[in-house]
Formats: structure tokens, sequence, C-alpha cells
């Protein structure tokens, strides 16, 4: 039994664990108290002959465990200079850990839990950033979960004797730690709810539509996500290349003769090796990212399309949605390129043609190429992808647990809903000195109650208050007004329909 006048203790299967009493102010002044638990480890360092391995449970420890500390994270180093989301880096090697807020400490409470995924391309990400820390849904009855997994070369890299996937087995073993220990932290197994954005949601995606994760949630909150479809060709390609760049054979020995950084830097310089500039619109629809989930054949057996097709994870409940603007903004980059070039043209060059290319112009009123084109991409890299997964839901057995959204609020100093825009309103942090900075001090609190409310009513009921996408068009609009319904995403459909296989 805990009581609020010492540190919270509770009993994994592994140890012990001592955390801290943290208190929350909403915006009405209400004051609320939550337990949290930092830097849990869910499995073995992986380093040393672990290095490059599938993750291995942590053996239990003697004594009380410390948990007052953010574990170290699998970020070495931000790959962005300026990131949206403070995403800070810790040091260490101990990179397989959970963090784990609580309202109740006390075993068998049955609080309904959210795990959150961090996203970062696959590349980066932390989940010791600040506007995971759950408190508003800890104010509202609610066990979090955030954790670490390999980023990279480290968790996606193929190496010749080493299993694939390494970053999601990394998942897995997070999951199956929450379904054996949340219990302890007064967390009911039986309503556990994933969410993650970008690369967090595309994971969702991939754990939502894999049979090897199915019982380990019966939730889901896909926010922004992108496809991942790598094959086991695509990456032993990559994988040889940057093995090349290292100067060594790319097995486990020769990998593992090099350090973190080196990798990194290697992972890095093989990146670089795409075309400059305008150039670059060739590659536009292939939006495929290099170090992500590989489609092997056995743990991820087909395309996430494939997975909703045969019903994977039908029972379970999902709102999945995007930003208007995701990537916009990357195209300003081609400004100077495009100067002068016709949008439809453009548009050509990146293999978008005819009536399709013409609408897609005529959705950016008075825009440039490069305005069309930071649509286009943004269309292309994660709105196709939203539209076709929901549609086949809805034309399936998950139709009515199926809900869709659209978040279209545009930050002021921006005039777009760019990505993870939404996470602030999520998260209901607008007060958050970061979140300040991003999306402003006009943000409207109307708005977070509003996401924040549907993302929490997925959590605790496994429903949304809206209808669902069931007759594969019906949208819940995030914006001005703050929430409505609408018939939505019908260009989205149709370009996934002409650019998608299948």
């Amino acid at each position: 039994m805990t009581t609020p006048s010492r540190r919270p203790e509770v009993l994994t299967r592994s140890g012990s664990a001592r955390g801290v009493w943290r208190e929350h102010r909403s915006v009405d002044g209400e004051v609320s108290r939550a337990a949290v638990f930092l830097g849990i480890p869910y499995a073995e360092a992986p380093v040393g002959d672990r290095r490059f391995l599938a993750p291995v449970p942590r053996a239990a420890w003697d004594g009380v465990r410390d948990c007052a500390l953010h574990g170290s994270t699998p970020q070495r180093r931000s790959p962005w200079a300026d990131s949206f989301i403070p995403e800070p880096t810790v040091p260490g090697a101990d990179t397989l850990t959970l963090d784990v807020g609580t309202p109740d400490p006390r075993a068998g409470a049955g609080l309904p839990v959210l795990v959150y995924i961090h996203g970062g391309g696959f590349v980066g990400g932390s989940p010791a950033s600040p506007w995971y820390g759950g408190q508003a849904f800890q104010r509202d009855g609610v066990v979090t979960v955030t954790f670490g997994y390999r980023l990279g070369f480290d968790g996606f890299g193929w190496i010749d004797g080493a299993p694939l996937n390494r970053a999601v087995l990394d998942q897995l073993a997070a999951l199956r730690w929450v379904q054996e220990n949340i219990s302890a932290f007064g967390g009911d197994p039986s309503r556990v709810t994933i969410a993650g954005q970008s690369a967090g949601g595309a994971s969702v995606m991939r754990l939502l539509t894999m049979p090897a994760a199915q019982g380990l949630f019966r939730g889901a909150i896909a926010l922004s996500p992108a496809d991942v479809r790598v094959t086991v060709d695509d990456a032993r390609a990559f994988g040889t290349r940057v093995a090349g760049t290292l100067g060594v054979a790319p097995d486990l020995a020769g990998m593992r003769s090099r350090s973190e950084i080196e990798v990194l830097d290697a992972q890095g310089a093989t990146f670089l090796d795409g075309p400059p500039g305008e150039d670059a619109l060739a590659g536009l629809l292939d939006d495929n990212l290099r170090l992500s989930p590989v489609i092997d054949g056995g743990l991820i057996p087909g395309t996430i399309a494939e997975g909703i097709a045969a019903g994977v994870g039908a029972d379970v409940a999902l709102l999945i949605g995007s930003t208007a603007h995701e990537f916009n903004a990357v195209a300003a980059g081609m400004r100077e390129a495009l100067d002068g070039v016709e949008p439809t043209a453009a548009l050509e060059r990146a293999g978008i043609s005819g009536p399709l290319a013409a609408e897609l112009a005529a959705r950016v009123e008075g825009g440039d190429a490069a305005d069309v084109v930071g649509q286009a991409l943004s269309d292309a890299m994660f709105r196709r992808h939203v539209a076709r997964w929901a549609s086949l839901r809805a034309a399936g057995e998950a139709a009515s647990r199926t809900w869709a959204y659209d978040f279209r609020w545009s930050i002021p100093e921006l005039g777009q809903a760019p990505h993870c825009a939404d996470l602030p309103f999520g998260f209901d942090i607008l007060r958050d000195r970061e979140a300040i900075r991003r999306v402003g001090l006009a943000a409207p609190q109307a708005l977070a109650d509003a996401v924040h409310g549907d993302w929490l009513r997925v959590v605790v009921d496994g429903t949304v208050d809206a209808p669902p996408h069931a007759d594969g068009t019906a949208t819940i609009v995030y914006g001005d007004p703050v929430r409505g319904v609408e018939a939505g995403y019908a260009f989205e459909r149709a370009f996934a329909a002409e650019t998608l296989p299948g």
C-alpha cells in the first residue's frame, strides 16, 4: 500500500521500483497527483554480445531500484537541428527502458492504460520528451507508459546473422512487459491502448496488423502514420552499403567492430546518396523509409494494407488521421529550383499527371510549384495511406470500430497545420513553454479539450463520440469550428487508388 507521504513503490516481476510523486495543475487550477516511475528496464541492455540481437527480458534485481530519472535513450543525437517536439538525449547503455505514470499505484486498481510510441522517422525521437509525460491522462484516471526502442541501423539495419526488425521486437517486448506488470501500477492489462505519431503512428499500424501483436492491446490511435514496406532485398542492399562505408563485412563481427557513433555516421552518409534540389521530385511517390520495419515474411508477413484486408486487428478500436499540411514546409527548400515552373509540370516530374495533378494543383489555391509539391508530399507520405487504411477497415469487420480524423487548425504564424501540430492538443499541454513556442498563445483550449477528449474516449471506452468511418467517408474535423464531422479524404482516396499497388 502506497501513501502520498512517502515515495511510491511497486513490485514488478523483476523487482521493486521506487518512483516519485508529481503534481499537475490543470487550466482550471485543479491539482492532481500521480506516481511516476522512470527508467524501468524491460529488457537487458543491447550491448556487447547482445548488440544487434533480439531483446532479452530483464533479469531480476536485488533491493529497490530507484526510478526517479529517465533511462538512457536509444537516440544518441537528434537528427534535426530544430525539432518541433522537445526530445532530449540521455546517454548510457541501458536504453530498453520504460516510464510509467499512474494516478493510483495500487495493484488491481483496474485503470485503463495508454502506451505511447514516440516518432522520429525511426532514426530519432525520445521517450523522455516532457510532451509525452501524460499528466493530463493521469489526471483523467489513465495509467501511461512510454518506452525506448532501438533506432536507425541499430534497430532496423540488415546484418548477416542478426534478426531483422530488432526495434519491432523491442516494441513487442515492451508491450509484453505491460501485460505482465501493469496491474502492479494500478493498470488493467485487458484495457491497453497503443498510440503513436509519425514513425510511432506507423508502428501502431504495423503492430495492429501483425499476428504476433494480437491480444496485447484493445485500442489503437495512429497519428500521422507513414507507410513502411521495406523488403528484405531493400534492407540487404542498404545494410551492405552501410557496411561498405564502414569498411567491414556486413555481418555481426564486422558491425560489432564499429562503435555506435561510427555506425550512426555511416548511416547518415549512406542516406545522403539521393538527388539534390529539383531532382528529388522524381522520388516523391517513393515514400518508403530505408530504415524502418521490414516485410520479412515471418514477424511481418506483408503490408499494412494486406493485414487490414485479411482482418488482422479488426477487433481493435482504431482512431486514425493526419494534419492538413504534414510535410508542406519540406518543399520550401525546392522553391528556388522550382521558380517559374508550372505546378502541374512539377507534379508530372514527380509522377503525378492528368486529372489527379490538375485537382491537386487546384487544391492549393494561389500556390506556386513549391506550395503544390509540398501538399503532394504531405498527401503521398501520410494522407493517402490514412485514407486507404481507414477505407479498408470500413469495408470489413472493423467498420464499426474505425474512426478517421483530419486536423486542420492552422498555427497562426504559419497559416498551416504541419506535422506534429496536433500533439499539444491531444496531450492537453497548451501551457507548456515549448508548446507555446510552437503553436502560440492563441491556441484554443476548447480544441485541446476536443482532441484530448477523443483520445481519452478511445483509451477508456474503446470508442469515439462520432460516427465511425463505416461508410468510408465520415471524418472528424478539428479546426474552425472546433470539432465537426463531414465527408473527408475524398481526394486522398483517389490519390491512393491511382498511385498505390493493390
